[in-house]
Protein backbone atom coordinates (compact mmCIF):
# COMPACT_ATOMS: atom_id res chain seq x y z
CA UNK A 1 0.00 0.00 0.00
CA UNK A 2 1.37 3.39 -1.35
CA UNK A 3 -0.32 5.50 1.50
CA UNK A 4 1.23 9.17 0.91
CA UNK A 5 0.19 11.36 4.00
CA UNK A 6 1.52 14.45 2.33
CA UNK A 7 -0.09 16.86 -0.36
CA UNK A 8 3.15 16.97 -2.74
CA UNK A 9 2.09 15.77 -5.59
CA UNK A 10 -1.71 18.22 -4.97
CA UNK A 11 0.32 20.20 -7.70
CA UNK A 12 0.13 17.59 -10.48
CA UNK A 13 -3.57 16.84 -10.31
CA UNK A 14 -5.78 18.32 -13.19
CA UNK A 15 -7.72 20.65 -12.05
CA UNK A 16 -9.95 20.74 -14.93
CA UNK A 17 -11.01 17.07 -14.39
CA UNK A 18 -14.66 17.88 -13.76
CA UNK A 19 -15.88 21.42 -13.09
CA UNK A 20 -16.39 21.72 -9.03
CA UNK A 21 -19.55 20.08 -7.87
CA UNK A 22 -21.75 21.69 -5.85
CA UNK A 23 -21.46 21.68 -2.25
CA UNK A 24 -19.52 18.28 -0.34
CA UNK A 25 -20.97 16.99 2.60
CA UNK A 26 -19.81 17.86 5.97
CA UNK A 27 -18.80 14.35 7.72
CA UNK A 28 -17.41 11.64 5.01
CA UNK A 29 -13.77 12.36 3.39
CA UNK A 30 -15.05 10.13 0.42
CA UNK A 31 -18.60 11.65 -0.77
CA UNK A 32 -19.39 14.95 -2.62
CA UNK A 33 -23.11 16.08 -1.77
CA UNK A 34 -25.16 18.14 -4.19
CA UNK A 35 -28.46 19.61 -2.95
CA UNK A 36 -31.43 22.09 -3.82
CA UNK A 37 -29.78 21.28 -7.34
CA UNK A 38 -30.18 24.49 -10.07
CA UNK A 39 -30.74 22.79 -13.47
CA UNK A 40 -29.63 25.93 -15.03
CA UNK A 41 -27.07 26.22 -13.38
CA UNK A 42 -25.70 22.30 -12.96
CA UNK A 43 -21.96 20.60 -14.39
CA UNK A 44 -22.74 17.28 -12.98
CA UNK A 45 -20.31 14.63 -12.49
CA UNK A 46 -18.81 11.60 -14.32
CA UNK A 47 -18.75 7.72 -13.82
CA UNK A 48 -16.16 6.43 -15.67
CA UNK A 49 -13.89 3.14 -15.81
CA UNK A 50 -11.36 4.82 -18.46
CA UNK A 51 -13.36 3.36 -21.35
CA UNK A 52 -16.51 4.57 -21.40
CA UNK A 53 -18.41 7.84 -19.25
CA UNK A 54 -21.19 8.55 -17.72
CA UNK A 55 -22.29 11.97 -17.09
CA UNK A 56 -24.79 12.52 -14.92
CA UNK A 57 -28.00 14.97 -15.10
CA UNK A 58 -30.29 17.40 -13.26
CA UNK A 59 -33.60 15.13 -14.44
CA UNK A 60 -34.46 12.71 -12.32
CA UNK A 61 -33.58 8.98 -13.62
CA UNK A 62 -31.48 10.53 -16.17
CA UNK A 63 -27.97 10.30 -17.79
CA UNK A 64 -26.69 13.28 -19.78
CA UNK A 65 -24.40 11.85 -21.95
CA UNK A 66 -22.12 8.84 -22.61
CA UNK A 67 -18.79 9.40 -23.86
CA UNK A 68 -16.32 6.21 -25.45
CA UNK A 69 -12.72 6.18 -25.15
CA UNK A 70 -10.62 6.11 -28.30
CA UNK A 71 -13.57 7.19 -30.73
CA UNK A 72 -13.17 10.50 -32.75
CA UNK A 73 -14.78 11.46 -35.67
CA UNK A 74 -15.51 14.97 -37.73
CA UNK A 75 -18.54 16.62 -36.40
CA UNK A 76 -18.15 19.44 -34.44
CA UNK A 77 -15.73 22.53 -34.79
CA UNK A 78 -12.43 23.25 -36.22
CA UNK A 79 -12.06 20.43 -39.10
CA UNK A 80 -10.89 18.06 -36.32
CA UNK A 81 -11.87 15.52 -35.03
CA UNK A 82 -14.00 15.13 -31.92
CA UNK A 83 -14.46 12.36 -29.27
CA UNK A 84 -17.32 10.59 -29.83
CA UNK A 85 -20.81 11.27 -27.63
CA UNK A 86 -22.47 7.64 -28.13
CA UNK A 87 -25.60 6.26 -27.86
CA UNK A 88 -27.02 6.55 -24.75
CA UNK A 89 -28.15 3.12 -22.81
CA UNK A 90 -28.54 4.37 -19.70
CA UNK A 91 -31.62 6.93 -19.78
CA UNK A 92 -34.24 5.95 -17.95
CA UNK A 93 -37.77 7.49 -16.88
CA UNK A 94 -40.33 6.75 -14.49
CA UNK A 95 -44.23 6.71 -14.79
CA UNK A 96 -46.15 6.33 -10.99
CA UNK A 97 -49.51 6.27 -11.30
CA UNK A 98 -49.68 7.44 -14.42
CA UNK A 99 -47.87 10.45 -14.00
CA UNK A 100 -44.71 11.02 -15.60
CA UNK A 101 -42.21 11.59 -13.22
CA UNK A 102 -39.75 15.14 -13.70
CA UNK A 103 -38.44 17.74 -11.79
CA UNK A 104 -42.00 19.27 -11.31
CA UNK A 105 -43.40 16.75 -9.55
CA UNK A 106 -40.82 15.52 -7.48
CA UNK A 107 -39.02 16.93 -4.35
CA UNK A 108 -36.32 16.21 -2.20
CA UNK A 109 -33.47 16.01 -5.34
CA UNK A 110 -30.61 15.21 -3.98
CA UNK A 111 -27.24 13.50 -5.47
CA UNK A 112 -24.37 12.40 -4.05
CA UNK A 113 -20.94 10.33 -5.54
CA UNK A 114 -19.24 7.89 -3.18
CA UNK A 115 -15.75 8.27 -4.84
CA UNK A 116 -14.44 5.53 -2.61
CA UNK A 117 -16.56 3.11 -4.49
CA UNK A 118 -16.92 5.48 -7.68
CA UNK A 119 -21.38 4.95 -7.64
CA UNK A 120 -22.97 8.33 -7.88
CA UNK A 121 -26.13 7.95 -6.02
CA UNK A 122 -29.48 10.08 -6.58
CA UNK A 123 -32.67 10.21 -4.30
CA UNK A 124 -35.99 11.73 -4.55
CA UNK A 125 -39.62 11.90 -3.57
CA UNK A 126 -42.55 11.58 -6.11
CA UNK A 127 -44.81 13.47 -4.01
CA UNK A 128 -47.12 11.26 -1.46
CA UNK A 129 -46.44 8.17 -4.09
CA UNK A 130 -42.85 7.11 -3.58
CA UNK A 131 -39.42 7.66 -2.73
CA UNK A 132 -36.91 6.78 -5.28
CA UNK A 133 -33.20 5.57 -5.06
CA UNK A 134 -30.77 5.08 -8.34
CA UNK A 135 -27.24 4.29 -7.92
CA UNK A 136 -24.96 4.81 -11.15
CA UNK A 137 -21.74 2.84 -12.00
CA UNK A 138 -19.64 2.28 -14.76
CA UNK A 139 -18.13 -0.89 -14.31
CA UNK A 140 -14.89 -0.95 -13.03
CA UNK A 141 -13.86 -4.44 -14.44
CA UNK A 142 -16.36 -4.33 -17.36
CA UNK A 143 -14.67 -1.79 -19.10
CA UNK A 144 -17.80 -1.61 -21.30
CA UNK A 145 -20.35 -1.94 -19.12
CA UNK A 146 -22.15 0.30 -16.93
CA UNK A 147 -25.30 -0.56 -13.66
CA UNK A 148 -28.05 1.48 -12.64
CA UNK A 149 -29.84 0.30 -9.75
CA UNK A 150 -33.15 1.47 -8.69
CA UNK A 151 -34.81 0.97 -5.46
CA UNK A 152 -38.77 2.69 -5.06
CA UNK A 153 -40.30 2.43 -1.64
CA UNK A 154 -44.10 2.88 -1.67
CA UNK A 155 -45.75 5.39 0.57
CA UNK A 156 -49.32 4.28 -0.75
CA UNK A 157 -50.84 1.08 -2.93
CA UNK A 158 -49.08 2.47 -6.29
CA UNK A 159 -48.61 1.41 -9.60
CA UNK A 160 -45.07 1.98 -11.32
CA UNK A 161 -43.96 1.80 -14.96
CA UNK A 162 -40.22 1.95 -15.20
CA UNK A 163 -38.88 3.09 -18.74
CA UNK A 164 -35.24 1.75 -20.10
CA UNK A 165 -34.64 3.71 -23.28
CA UNK A 166 -31.55 3.54 -25.94
CA UNK A 167 -31.22 7.57 -27.20
CA UNK A 168 -29.16 7.87 -30.31
CA UNK A 169 -26.93 11.26 -30.85
CA UNK A 170 -28.67 13.17 -33.65
CA UNK A 171 -25.23 13.11 -35.05
CA UNK A 172 -25.38 8.92 -35.27
CA UNK A 173 -26.19 8.26 -39.07
CA UNK A 174 -28.00 5.00 -40.78
CA UNK A 175 -28.92 4.23 -37.09
CA UNK A 176 -31.19 0.81 -36.35
CA UNK A 177 -33.25 -0.10 -33.33
CA UNK A 178 -33.47 -3.75 -32.31
CA UNK A 179 -35.09 -6.06 -29.10
CA UNK A 180 -33.98 -9.47 -29.15
CA UNK A 181 -34.51 -11.51 -26.85
CA UNK A 182 -32.94 -15.54 -25.59
CA UNK A 183 -35.25 -18.07 -24.27
CA UNK A 184 -33.61 -20.47 -21.82
CA UNK A 185 -35.28 -23.13 -19.15
CA UNK A 186 -33.81 -21.00 -16.66
CA UNK A 187 -33.80 -17.52 -18.20
CA UNK A 188 -35.55 -15.18 -20.03
CA UNK A 189 -33.06 -12.46 -21.48
CA UNK A 190 -34.21 -9.30 -23.34
CA UNK A 191 -31.95 -7.09 -25.02
CA UNK A 192 -32.28 -3.29 -26.21
CA UNK A 193 -29.96 -2.80 -28.47
CA UNK A 194 -29.26 -0.38 -30.93
CA UNK A 195 -26.07 0.63 -33.62
CA UNK A 196 -25.38 3.28 -36.07
CA UNK A 197 -22.44 5.28 -37.56
CA UNK A 198 -20.54 7.96 -36.44
CA UNK A 199 -21.10 11.00 -38.54
CA UNK A 200 -18.53 10.02 -41.68
CA UNK A 201 -19.05 6.71 -41.46
CA UNK A 202 -15.77 5.74 -39.76
CA UNK A 203 -16.67 4.12 -37.39
CA UNK A 204 -19.78 1.89 -36.23
CA UNK A 205 -21.11 2.19 -32.32
CA UNK A 206 -23.73 -0.13 -30.83
CA UNK A 207 -25.03 0.02 -27.66
CA UNK A 208 -27.67 -2.52 -25.87
CA UNK A 209 -28.92 -3.09 -22.01
CA UNK A 210 -30.69 -5.79 -20.11
CA UNK A 211 -33.20 -5.62 -16.97
CA UNK A 212 -32.32 -7.43 -14.16
CA UNK A 213 -34.94 -8.52 -12.07
CA UNK A 214 -35.26 -9.95 -8.06
CA UNK A 215 -37.55 -12.43 -9.00
CA UNK A 216 -37.83 -16.13 -10.17
CA UNK A 217 -37.73 -16.86 -13.84
CA UNK A 218 -41.12 -17.07 -15.16
CA UNK A 219 -42.56 -14.39 -11.81
CA UNK A 220 -40.46 -11.41 -13.19
CA UNK A 221 -42.58 -8.64 -14.94
CA UNK A 222 -43.60 -8.77 -19.00
CA UNK A 223 -41.55 -5.84 -20.99
CA UNK A 224 -42.73 -4.33 -23.81
CA UNK A 225 -41.42 -3.08 -26.47
CA UNK A 226 -41.67 0.30 -28.26
CA UNK A 227 -40.20 2.38 -31.06
CA UNK A 228 -40.89 6.13 -30.47
CA UNK A 229 -38.81 7.43 -33.50
CA UNK A 230 -35.43 6.77 -35.56
CA UNK A 231 -33.32 7.88 -32.46
CA UNK A 232 -35.43 6.27 -29.77
CA UNK A 233 -36.82 2.90 -28.68
CA UNK A 234 -37.61 1.97 -24.90
CA UNK A 235 -38.56 -1.30 -23.16
CA UNK A 236 -41.04 -0.70 -19.97
CA UNK A 237 -43.01 -2.71 -17.51
CA UNK A 238 -45.52 -2.78 -14.82
CA UNK A 239 -46.19 -3.51 -11.43
CA UNK A 240 -48.20 -2.90 -8.47
CA UNK A 241 -47.18 -2.27 -5.14
CA UNK A 242 -48.52 -2.22 -2.06
CA UNK A 243 -47.97 0.95 0.72
CA UNK A 244 -44.53 0.37 2.18
CA UNK A 245 -43.35 -2.17 -0.40
CA UNK A 246 -39.98 -1.83 -1.45
CA UNK A 247 -38.75 -3.07 -4.87
CA UNK A 248 -35.14 -3.04 -6.48
CA UNK A 249 -34.17 -4.12 -9.98
CA UNK A 250 -31.18 -3.24 -12.24
CA UNK A 251 -30.68 -2.11 -15.76
CA UNK A 252 -27.15 -3.20 -17.30
CA UNK A 253 -25.96 -1.38 -20.54
CA UNK A 254 -22.69 -2.01 -22.63
CA UNK A 255 -21.38 0.36 -25.15
CA UNK A 256 -18.52 -0.35 -27.76
CA UNK A 257 -17.29 0.72 -31.45
CA UNK A 258 -15.44 -0.60 -34.39
CA UNK A 259 -12.32 0.75 -32.69
CA UNK A 260 -12.39 -2.70 -30.35
CA UNK A 261 -14.82 -4.79 -32.40
CA UNK A 262 -14.71 -5.97 -35.71
CA UNK A 263 -18.68 -6.40 -34.55
CA UNK A 264 -19.81 -4.12 -32.31
CA UNK A 265 -23.39 -4.77 -31.95
CA UNK A 266 -23.33 -8.21 -31.38
CA UNK A 267 -20.38 -7.76 -29.02
CA UNK A 268 -22.57 -5.22 -26.96
CA UNK A 269 -25.34 -7.57 -26.87
CA UNK A 270 -22.87 -10.54 -25.60
CA UNK A 271 -21.60 -8.21 -22.56
CA UNK A 272 -24.95 -7.12 -22.02
CA UNK A 273 -26.25 -10.56 -21.82
CA UNK A 274 -23.01 -11.40 -19.67
CA UNK A 275 -23.73 -8.56 -16.84
CA UNK A 276 -27.13 -9.65 -17.02
CA UNK A 277 -26.59 -13.30 -15.62
CA UNK A 278 -23.38 -12.29 -13.27
CA UNK A 279 -26.25 -10.67 -10.94
CA UNK A 280 -26.28 -7.14 -9.01
CA UNK A 281 -24.63 -8.66 -6.49
CA UNK A 282 -21.50 -10.07 -7.68
CA UNK A 283 -21.27 -7.08 -10.34
CA UNK A 284 -21.62 -4.83 -7.32
CA UNK A 285 -19.12 -7.01 -5.34
CA UNK A 286 -16.29 -7.42 -8.68
CA UNK A 287 -16.84 -3.28 -9.21
CA UNK A 288 -15.89 -2.33 -5.12
CA UNK A 289 -13.03 -4.80 -5.04
CA UNK A 290 -11.74 -3.35 -7.76
CA UNK A 291 -11.79 -0.03 -6.82
CA UNK A 292 -11.15 -0.78 -3.33
CA UNK A 293 -7.77 -2.27 -4.98
CA UNK A 294 -7.25 1.19 -6.86
CA UNK A 295 -7.50 3.20 -3.58
CA UNK A 296 -5.04 0.95 -2.14
CA UNK A 297 -2.61 4.13 -3.61
CA UNK A 298 -4.00 6.71 -2.02
CA UNK A 299 -3.53 10.27 -0.85
CA UNK A 300 -4.04 11.24 2.88
CA UNK A 301 -4.04 14.45 4.28
CA UNK A 302 -4.98 14.46 8.41
CA UNK A 303 -6.63 18.01 9.61
CA UNK A 304 -7.96 19.22 7.05
CA UNK A 305 -11.60 17.26 5.87
CA UNK A 306 -12.17 19.68 2.98
CA UNK A 307 -8.26 19.34 1.15
CA UNK A 308 -8.78 16.04 1.68
CA UNK A 309 -11.84 15.65 -0.08
CA UNK A 310 -10.72 18.12 -3.00
CA UNK A 311 -7.72 15.41 -3.58
CA UNK A 312 -9.41 12.52 -3.63
CA UNK A 313 -12.15 14.30 -5.86
CA UNK A 314 -9.05 14.93 -8.08
CA UNK A 315 -7.37 11.36 -7.71
CA UNK A 316 -10.88 10.27 -8.58
CA UNK A 317 -11.08 11.42 -11.62
CA UNK A 318 -8.00 10.50 -12.75
CA UNK A 319 -8.61 6.98 -11.65
CA UNK A 320 -11.58 7.08 -13.61
CA UNK A 321 -10.61 8.29 -16.56
CA UNK A 322 -7.77 6.29 -17.82
CA UNK A 323 -7.23 2.12 -16.79
CA UNK A 324 -4.51 -0.32 -17.06
CA UNK A 325 -3.88 -2.54 -19.96
CA UNK A 326 -4.52 0.03 -22.55
CA UNK A 327 -3.41 2.03 -25.04
CA UNK A 328 -5.50 5.48 -24.24
CA UNK A 329 -4.23 8.46 -22.99
CA UNK A 330 -6.23 11.49 -21.00
CA UNK A 331 -7.41 14.72 -22.47
CA UNK A 332 -8.14 17.63 -20.00
CA UNK A 333 -11.86 17.13 -19.47
CA UNK A 334 -11.27 13.02 -19.39
CA UNK A 335 -14.43 11.07 -20.05
CA UNK A 336 -16.66 14.17 -18.38
CA UNK A 337 -17.41 15.18 -21.51
CA UNK A 338 -16.43 16.88 -25.02
CA UNK A 339 -14.67 19.55 -24.00
CA UNK A 340 -11.40 19.67 -25.88
CA UNK A 341 -12.43 18.01 -28.17
CA UNK A 342 -11.63 15.28 -26.07
CA UNK A 343 -7.81 15.75 -27.61
CA UNK A 344 -4.53 14.80 -25.50
CA UNK A 345 -2.39 17.59 -24.96
CA UNK A 346 0.94 17.94 -22.84
CA UNK A 347 -1.25 18.53 -19.90
CA UNK A 348 -1.58 14.67 -19.77
CA UNK A 349 2.72 14.07 -19.22
CA UNK A 350 3.37 17.19 -17.22
CA UNK A 351 -0.06 17.31 -14.98
CA UNK A 352 -2.02 14.07 -14.79
CA UNK A 353 1.01 11.60 -15.49
CA UNK A 354 3.33 12.19 -12.35
CA UNK A 355 0.54 11.15 -9.74
CA UNK A 356 -0.02 8.19 -11.57
CA UNK A 357 3.47 7.03 -12.11
CA UNK A 358 4.13 7.07 -8.19
CA UNK A 359 0.23 5.96 -7.28
CA UNK A 360 -0.63 3.62 -10.08
CA UNK A 361 2.12 3.14 -12.34
CA UNK A 362 0.24 0.71 -14.46
CA UNK A 363 -1.88 3.32 -15.38
CA UNK A 364 1.00 5.41 -16.34
CA UNK A 365 1.62 2.95 -18.32
CA UNK A 366 -1.06 2.98 -20.68
CA UNK A 367 -0.72 6.93 -21.17
CA UNK A 368 3.33 6.08 -22.92
CA UNK A 369 1.37 3.33 -24.94
CA UNK A 370 -0.53 5.76 -26.06
CA UNK A 371 2.22 7.54 -27.34
CA UNK A 372 4.29 4.77 -28.54
CA UNK A 373 1.82 3.48 -30.98
CA UNK A 374 1.42 6.75 -32.13
CA UNK A 375 5.37 7.13 -32.42
CA UNK A 376 5.39 6.47 -36.63
CA UNK A 377 2.59 9.86 -36.85
CA UNK A 378 5.14 11.67 -34.90
CA UNK A 379 7.71 10.52 -37.25
CA UNK A 380 5.94 11.91 -40.34
CA UNK A 381 5.15 14.95 -38.32
CA UNK A 382 8.92 16.33 -37.84
CA UNK A 383 9.64 14.73 -41.74
CA UNK A 384 6.80 17.48 -42.57
CA UNK A 385 8.51 20.59 -41.11
CA UNK A 386 11.62 19.57 -42.23
CA UNK A 387 13.41 17.79 -39.12
CA UNK A 388 14.86 14.29 -37.78
CA UNK A 389 13.27 12.03 -34.90
CA UNK A 390 9.37 12.35 -33.76
CA UNK A 391 7.91 15.28 -33.56
CA UNK A 392 4.69 14.83 -31.34
CA UNK A 393 1.63 17.07 -32.06
CA UNK A 394 -0.13 19.54 -29.47
CA UNK A 395 -3.44 18.10 -30.32
CA UNK A 396 -3.47 14.55 -30.60
CA UNK A 397 -6.73 11.96 -31.19
CA UNK A 398 -7.08 8.70 -32.66
CA UNK A 399 -3.95 8.18 -35.36
CA UNK A 400 -1.51 10.58 -33.61
CA UNK A 401 -1.82 12.72 -36.39
CA UNK A 402 -1.46 17.05 -35.60
CA UNK A 403 -5.28 17.60 -34.93
CA UNK A 404 -4.63 20.96 -33.64
CA UNK A 405 -7.48 23.50 -35.55
CA UNK A 406 -5.30 25.50 -38.08
CA UNK A 407 -6.08 28.56 -36.90
CA UNK A 408 -4.71 27.93 -33.80
CA UNK A 409 -0.90 28.39 -34.14
CA UNK A 410 0.13 26.02 -31.02
CA UNK A 411 -0.12 22.91 -33.82
CA UNK A 412 3.07 24.01 -36.02
CA UNK A 413 4.91 25.92 -32.80
CA UNK A 414 4.20 24.22 -29.25
CA UNK A 415 7.26 21.91 -30.10
CA UNK A 416 8.03 21.63 -25.56
CA UNK A 417 5.11 18.69 -25.84
CA UNK A 418 8.09 16.33 -27.68
CA UNK A 419 10.22 17.27 -24.57
CA UNK A 420 7.61 16.67 -21.84
CA UNK A 421 6.90 13.04 -23.90
CA UNK A 422 10.68 12.24 -23.98
CA UNK A 423 10.94 13.38 -19.92
CA UNK A 424 7.61 11.31 -19.08
CA UNK A 425 9.42 8.28 -20.94
CA UNK A 426 12.62 8.44 -19.00
CA UNK A 427 10.59 9.34 -15.36
CA UNK A 428 8.58 5.96 -15.94
CA UNK A 429 12.00 3.93 -16.31
CA UNK A 430 13.51 5.86 -13.13
CA UNK A 431 10.78 5.04 -11.19
CA UNK A 432 9.81 1.43 -11.91
CA UNK A 433 13.41 -0.18 -13.06
CA UNK A 434 11.75 -1.54 -15.89
CA UNK A 435 14.67 -2.39 -18.40
CA UNK A 436 12.82 -4.50 -20.92
CA UNK A 437 10.18 -1.65 -20.97
CA UNK A 438 12.18 0.17 -21.51
CA UNK A 439 14.55 -1.43 -24.54
CA UNK A 440 11.01 -2.44 -25.72
CA UNK A 441 9.26 1.16 -25.62
CA UNK A 442 11.12 3.96 -23.91
CA UNK A 443 14.25 3.80 -25.77
CA UNK A 444 12.52 3.68 -29.34
CA UNK A 445 10.49 6.78 -28.11
CA UNK A 446 13.82 8.72 -26.34
CA UNK A 447 15.87 7.74 -29.45
CA UNK A 448 13.57 9.78 -31.42
CA UNK A 449 12.60 12.47 -29.54
CA UNK A 450 16.49 13.33 -28.83
CA UNK A 451 16.86 13.21 -32.57
CA UNK A 452 14.24 16.06 -32.91
CA UNK A 453 16.17 18.16 -30.60
CA UNK A 454 19.33 17.93 -31.95
CA UNK A 455 17.69 18.62 -35.12
CA UNK A 456 15.93 21.55 -33.83
CA UNK A 457 18.38 23.54 -32.49
CA UNK A 458 20.38 26.06 -34.08
CA UNK A 459 24.45 26.29 -33.66
CA UNK A 460 24.97 30.29 -32.53
CA UNK A 461 28.64 29.65 -31.77
CA UNK A 462 31.14 26.96 -29.84
CA UNK A 463 28.61 25.65 -26.92
CA UNK A 464 26.06 27.72 -28.04
CA UNK A 465 22.83 26.53 -29.14
CA UNK A 466 19.30 28.36 -29.67
CA UNK A 467 15.36 27.16 -30.12
CA UNK A 468 13.90 29.94 -32.21
CA UNK A 469 10.46 30.45 -33.30
CA UNK A 470 8.02 28.45 -30.86
CA UNK A 471 5.12 29.28 -28.74
CA UNK A 472 5.80 29.31 -25.20
CA UNK A 473 4.34 27.23 -22.37
CA UNK A 474 2.14 29.95 -21.74
CA UNK A 475 0.40 29.24 -24.78
CA UNK A 476 -0.09 32.86 -26.11
CA UNK A 477 3.30 34.21 -26.37
CA UNK A 478 3.79 33.23 -30.25
CA UNK A 479 6.76 32.61 -32.66
CA UNK A 480 9.22 33.90 -30.45
CA UNK A 481 12.84 32.97 -29.54
CA UNK A 482 14.48 30.90 -26.76
CA UNK A 483 11.81 30.18 -24.02
CA UNK A 484 12.90 29.24 -21.25
CA UNK A 485 10.74 26.16 -20.68
CA UNK A 486 11.17 24.94 -24.09
CA UNK A 487 14.81 25.26 -23.82
CA UNK A 488 15.01 24.04 -20.82
CA UNK A 489 12.96 20.79 -21.28
CA UNK A 490 15.15 19.67 -24.42
CA UNK A 491 17.98 19.93 -22.29
CA UNK A 492 16.49 17.64 -19.84
CA UNK A 493 15.67 15.17 -22.17
CA UNK A 494 18.63 15.31 -24.21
Amino acid sequence: MRNLKFCLLLCCLWAHSSPVWCQSSANSPWHIEAEDIDPANYYGVTVANGMIGLVSSPEPMKVKDVVLNGVYDYYQRGRVSNILKSFNPADMDLVVNGTWVNRSNISNFKQSLDMKHAVLQTSFEVGSDASVVQELMALRHLPYTSMSVITITAKKDIEIQPISRIVAPTHLVDVHNYFNEVDRPHVLIQCLTSDGFSPSGKHKVAASNAFIFEEKHGQEPRLIHEHWDFNNHLVKFYKKLKAGQTYTFAVVSSSVSSVDYGDPTSEAERLSIYAKLEGVQRLRQRHEAAWNELWKSDIQLEGDLQSQKDIRFALYHLYSFAREGTAYSLSPMGLSGLGYNGHVFWDTELWMYPPLLILQPEIARSLLEYRFERLEAARQNAFAHGYDGAMFPWESAEDGGEDTPTWALTGPFQHHITGCIGWAFWKYYEVTGDKEWLASRGYPVLKEVAKFWASRVERKGPGRYEINNVIGANEYQENIDNNAFTNGMAKTVL
